[in-house]
């Protein structure tokens, strides 16, 4: 089944250095707090042409075991979480 990406809202506490919001330390999603022991990957896409949004990505692993993907949009200093759900079947009658 094909999925789509979905992208939601979330409070994200940082370390934060000369740079700005820099590395996430914990995030809060549907009402709990996750704080995260590991970032396990990081990348960005954009950024090379300035009409493009900057992301930053990381993939980060929970107290609980869990990971998860965050992204940081640093001209809307927005963090979202990104999740794949399944895409709707649409009928072509």
């Amino acid at each position: 089944m094909k999925k789509e990406w979905v992208f939601e809202e979330i409070a994200v506490e940082c370390y934060a250095s000369y740079k700005g919001e820099e590395t996430p330390r914990a995030f809060v999603y549907q009402e709990k707090r996750h704080r995260i022991v590991e970032i396990l990957d990081r990348w960005y896409e954009g950024g090379l042409d300035p009409q493009d949004l900057r992301h930053d990505y990381f993939r980060v692993k929970t107290e609980d075991g869990e990971i998860f993907l965050i992204r940081y949009t640093p001209r809307f200093q927005a963090w979202t979480l990104c999740r794949k759900i399944p895409a709707p079947i649409f009928s072509n009658n």
